[in-house]
This record gives C-alpha cells, structure tokens and sequence, in this order.
C-alpha cells in the first residue's frame, strides 16, 4: 500500500473526542507465573494497568516500551491518557542479561495476561489492541505474526484487534545480531524477523515510521517491505503511514494520535 503522507497534524489532535472520564492506574502487577523463579523475570515481568473507571467494555492497547531491547522502562504515553481506552504498559527482560527469545516470550505473556484480566477490570477482550514505539514495536509485531508465542498460553494471535508498530524494525532486531557479531548495516531476515511470518490472516496492521530522510537507517524501507509483503499475500487491512518531519524519537507521539484515530475507524 502507497505511504500516506501526515503534515498537519493538529487535525489528529482535534478529531480525538476528550473523554470526561475518571482513572486509575494500578502499577507493578506481575504477569509472571507463580512457578517462575528467575530473580531477573520477577523483577522485570511487570505491568501497569490504566483504567477507566466509570465505562464498560472499553479498548485496551498494551504498550511496549522502546530502548533497543537493551534499556527503557514501562510508561503510559500521555497522547493516550483520557482518550478512552485502557492502557496495559511492560517492562519485559532486556538484553544482555537476556537474550532472544526471552523478551519475546515476555511480550507474547504479557499479551496474554490482558486476554486473561481485561474482562474483570471492566475491558472488552475482544478489543485488545497491541503496540509500541522501537524496540515495543518490534515485540508488538513478533508477537502478533508470529503465532506461535501467544498459542504457549493458549492465546490465538488472531484474536489480536490490531497490531500498531510505530517505528518498529521487520527485518531480525539489530540487538539480536549484534549478539551474533553479525553486521548492523545488512539486513537479517530469519526466525526473529516479524517479515518472516507476514500471513494473509494476521490481525489488522498500522504500519508508522517517522520521516525516511530523519528516521533509523532504512526503518521506513523495513515497513514499506512489510507492507508490500502483506499487500502480496492478501492481507487486506494493511495501513502504511510515513510521518513528515518527525524523526525516530518524536514519532511515538504523533503516532499515538494516529494510533487512536485507527482504532475508532475500525470500531466504527
């Protein structure tokens, strides 16, 4: 699908209708399971869980910090705070204490945890969205095309509403292949590369990248690949959106205001 070029983007800002809702957040719950002993996966297997607390069967969208796999920790980004939708924010295992596949099997449970939880906090399962800015994008794809890792905890990936990588590489994480001393320049394309698992059945897809002449080296490229990869096989709810003037740090925030204008189209 052809790139939709964004410059104005007060617009997203005004289209996104301020809920006059109250909140909570309820901060360090575990997603680890109770036999799970690793001091480092106890530590880190945590999430924050923000909630409206005066509406029903609400969206979620669970969020993926960024920091290459190696850093960062989970936070609630504020273009998504009192837009009316629930909030599920992770810290997972990071690099070099762990290594692939560790923090996607921590995305792939976290996941898991939502479609497990939601219900009782008053959330609508059915609308589990997954996203993330970076590395968080990365996990949101991996987990979502890759089936494998959500059916460990009986969990069909397809039940995923949408997944919405912003900034996120397609191609092996560049962190996976520094570990294997491998070049950061050529591209690696195996079992912990989200193109590898490009399906005609996956969820529906936002592809966002900040400016290609501002953004990572070839992150646009990666996402253009994907999506004509996607367009290929016969996925047919594939977006691609390329964010003028934004580079790769300042695009998470625009691409929020984005993210929230595609759920309610599909919603609609």
């Amino acid at each position: 699908m052809s790139p939709k070029f964004l410059i104005v983007f007060f617009l997203l800002i005004t289209s996104n209708r301020i809920f006059a809702q109250k909140y909570r957040t309820l901060a360090d719950i575990s997603y680890c399971k109770n036999t799970d002993t690793d001091a480092y996966k106890k530590e880190r297997c945590k999430l924050d869980l923000y909630i409206p607390t005066d509406r029903k069967d609400f969206s979620t969208i669970v969020w993926f910090h960024g920091g290459g796999l190696e850093g960062g920790n989970k936070f609630i980004p504020l273009e998504l705070k009192e837009k009316g939708v629930a909030v599920v924010a992770v810290n997972y295992r990071l690099s070099p204490k762990e290594k692939a596949p560790g923090y996607i099997e921590d995305a792939a449970a976290a996941v898991a945890w939502a479609f497990a939880h939601i219900a009782s906090y008053g959330g609508d399962p059915a609308k589990i969205y997954v996203s993330g800015h970076s590395a968080g994008g990365y996990l949101a794809l991996m987990v979502g095309l890759d089936s494998s890792y959500l059916h460990k905890y009986g969990v069909d990936a397809n039940r995923i509403k949408g997944l919405a990588p912003i900034s996120g590489q397609t191609n092996t994480h560049y962190t996976i292949k520094k570990g294997r001393g491998q070049s950061m320049v050529i591209p690696q394309i195996d079992r912990y590369a989200p193109i590898t698992f490009a399906r005609k059945d996956a969820p529906p897809i936002v592809l966002i990248t900040g400016d290609a002449r501002l953004e990572l080296p070839a992150r646009y490229e990666e996402n253009a690949h994907l999506a004509a990869i996607l367009k290929q096989i016969g996925h047919a709810k594939t977006s691609l959106y390329q964010l003028q003037g934004f580079d790769h740090g300042t695009v998470y925030a625009p691409g929020c205001l984005l993210l929230l204008n595609w759920i309610k189209e599909l919603e609609k």
